[in-house]
This record gives structure tokens, sequence and C-alpha cells, in this order.
């Protein structure tokens, strides 16, 4: 994948180790090229660093072993979930899921990424429904089409709403970039 996929949460491989992306921001400086300021961590060793990509530079996804399981519940900043075949329940950490935290809804199955039979993280599906629980009223009269407003999810992400969503309604968002996608019916 390009260096500008990357997202927090994610296992990359750099220099023959896997790391995971505890913080990552896309900078353009000035008349400089694109690229990508990350922080990673070891999963073997704990060491933590910086380090800057290109933004076009290929970044190799650590392969991982995956396993069906479905979120039960969170507890504090552990995140609890059970394998849909042995029942086997597991329990990951905020640090460990990284953003994906924003789209855990109760009975959501998902992917959870093994390495070396430890559990690392999360592989979220393409979309998820969530009920907005905050977001301004509809101003009348304002008819431009395209116009957003800041809306809140029952998890606490902030997506970019049209001006028709109101609160208690359900809309799908797009995990891989937070973004609305349509009101759910």
């Amino acid at each position: 994948m390009r260096a500008n996929q990357i997202r927090r949460g994610m296992i990359v491989m750099f220099e023959g180790e896997p790391y995971r992306v505890i913080d990552c921001r896309h900078h353009t400086p000035g008349n400089l090229r694109a690229m990508m300021q990350t922080k990673l961590k070891g999963i073997r060793t704990g060491t933590t660093f910086e380090h800057r990509f290109s933004a076009t530079e290929d970044v190799e996804r650590a392969t991982l072993e995956q396993h069906d399981m479905q979120y039960l519940y969170s507890e504090g900043d552990m995140h609890h979930f059970m394998n849909n075949e042995t029942y086997e329940q597991i329990a990951l950490t905020d640090e460990m899921m990284g953003d994906a935290i924003y789209y855990l809804i109760p009975d959501l199955n998902i992917q959870v990424e093994f390495f070396d039979g430890n559990p690392l993280g999360i592989s979220l599906p393409p979309s998820v429904e969530l009920r907005v629980v905050e977001t301004e009223p509809e101003l009348k009269g304002a008819t431009v089409s395209g116009s957003s407003k800041p809306a809140k999810m029952e998890t606490g992400l902030m997506v970019n709403v049209p001006g028709f969503i109101t609160e208690g309604e359900l809309i799908r968002v797009d995990t891989t970039e937070g973004k609305y996608i349509e009101r759910v019916k």
C-alpha cells in the first residue's frame, strides 16, 4: 500500500519487523513533497520511534492471521471480543484498537488480527451503521446543496452530515475515512 494510506492502529512491516502505527499525520510542507509523519511502536520490542515516509513510498502491511469475532462490550480502556467458532474471549486495549474504537457497536462482526498467536488489532467492515446522538437543527431556507454540519455518533465519532440529518437517525459511515455515506432506511 502507499504510505498515504497509513492509519492509526495499522500494523506495518518496517525493516523486517512488525510495528503498530500509534500516530500519523499527512504533512505537506510548502513547496516540498507530501509525507506521512508516523509514530511507530515495535510489536516484539515495545520500542517507540518516529519515522517519516514519503507519501508515494510503498509500505508493506504486516501479514496477519485473521479470526472472525464479535464485539461484546468495552470496560475502561479494554474492548472484549468473542471468537464466533470457539467462543473464546479476548480483550484489546485502546492503543491496540486505534481509531477503530469509534466504529464499535454491540454485536458487530469483525476480523481480529493475530501475529504469532497474539491479538494485535481489528480489521473493520467497509461501513457501519451508527446513530446520530447530537447535531445542530436544520437551518430553514439553507438549501445550498453540499452544505454539511457536524454530528456526534453514539460511539463519540464526529462526522460531517448533510443538513437534513437529525438526532436519532441511523446513518451509514465509511470506516476507512470516517465519512457519511447515506441515511439508513
